[in-house]
C-alpha cells in the first residue's frame, strides 16, 4: 500500500496521464451537453442530478428541467411543487430542494449569481466539497483537486495495484495526494472529464470495482421494494392533487410503512399535512 505521503516519477505521471487521455480521445463522451457550457447555472444543475444517479437518466431530465427552469431566477421563484413535478423520475427528491433553496439563496445573497469561492459554494443547501470544486473546475478552468467514485477507481486500480488490501484501508485523503500530482493544469476540465469515462468504463474490463478497497465505500442498496422507491411513489401520487392517509395508502397497495415514509417526507419539508390531507410543500 501506498504511504501517506506517495511522489510519483515524472515517467509515470506522463505514463498515466497518456493512457487516460488515449482513452478518452477515442472512446469519451464529448458529446454530454453539461460539457458543451461554461455556464456555472446548467454546470450547478448537471452535478446535482448526476449525485447518485445514471448518466442515462440525467440525459433524459436535464434538459426538460432546463427548459421549465431556464434561469436561476425561474428556479427560485418557482414553487416547490412545480420543481418536484418537473423532478419526477430522478429520485432522491431532497436534491430537488436543495437545487430550489440554493437558487434562493443565491438570488438574494449574490444577486443571482453563482459564488465562485467554495467556502461560498459549500454554504448552499445540499453543494458539498465535490461539487463547489467540480463547478469551479467546469464553470472556470480552476485546477481543483475533488474525487468522485468513478476517479477514486481509476487511482485505486492504477497505483494500489492488485495486491489484496483489508476494506477500509485507503482513503482519500491519499488518492487525493495522487490526484494533485497528476493534475493537468493547462485543461483541468478535459483531463477531469476523461478520468470519469475511463473510471466507468474500468469495471467492463477488470470485471471488479477497486472501489470495493476504498475507506469510504457503501453498497449500493437495491431500489426495487425500497424506503426510497416508496418515497418516490408518494411524490408522484400527491403531485396530482392532495390526499388523506387513507387515499395514498390505497394507491400503493397498503404499504405497512406509508406512514413512515409520509412522516419523513414531512420532515424533510418535500410534503406537508393540512385539513387532513398531504400534499407537495
Amino acid at each position: 500500500m501506498l504511504s501517506k505521503s506517495p511522489k510519483l516519477t515524472p515517467a509515470r505521471i506522463k505514463a498515466f496521464q497518456s493512457q487516460i487521455c488515449a482513452f478518452y480521445r477515442h472512446s469519451g463522451r464529448h458529446n454530454l451537453p453539461w460539457r458543451k457550457t461554461k455556464n456555472p447555472y446548467k454546470i450547478l444543475i448537471s452535478e446535482v442530478m448526476l449525485q447518485q444517479t445514471q448518466v442515462a437518466r440525467v440525459l433524459r431530465k436535464y434538459p426538460e428541467f432546463l427548459e421549465a427552469f431556464s434561469t436561476i431566477e425561474t428556479l427560485a421563484n418557482a414553487p416547490l411543487s412545480e420543481v418536484l413535478r418537473v423532478w419526477q423520475g430522478m429520485g432522491y427528491n431532497r436534491r430537488a430542494r436543495y437545487l430550489r433553496d440554493t437558487a434562493q439563496k443565491i438570488v438574494v445573497d449574490f444577486k443571482g449569481r453563482i459564488p465562485k469561492t467554495e467556502e461560498e459554494l459549500c454554504a448552499l443547501p445540499g453543494v458539498g466539497y465535490y461539487t463547489a470544486n467540480a463547478i469551479l473546475t467546469f464553470a472556470h478552468d480552476e485546477s481543483r483537486v475533488f474525487i468522485e467514485t468513478n476517479i477514486r477507481r481509476v487511482f485505486i486500480h492504477h497505483f494500489f495495484g492488485n495486491k489484496r488490501v483489508a476494506t477500509g484501508k485507503i482513503s482519500d485523503e491519499e488518492i487525493k495526494l495522487l490526484v494533485e500530482q497528476t493534475l493537468d493544469h493547462e485543461n483541468p476540465c478535459e483531463w477531469y472529464y476523461a478520468l470519469m469515462d475511463y473510471g466507468t468504463h474500468l469495471p467492463r474490463v477488470i470485471r471488479k470495482n477497486p472501489n470495493t478497497q476504498s475507506k469510504h465505500y457503501v453498497s449500493q442498496s437495491t431500489f426495487k421494494g425500497s424506503f426510497r422507491e416508496l418515497r418516490g411513489k408518494i411524490i408522484r401520487i400527491l403531485s396530482e392533487e392532495p390526499k388523506t392517509l387513507i387515499a395514498v395508502k390505497r394507491e400503493i397497495n397498503n404499504n405497512s410503512r406509508t406512514k413512515e415514509a409520509l412522516d419523513a417526507l414531512i420532515k424533510d419539508m418535500l410534503i406537508t399535512y393540512e385539513k387532513r390531507k398531504y400534499k407537495l410543500a
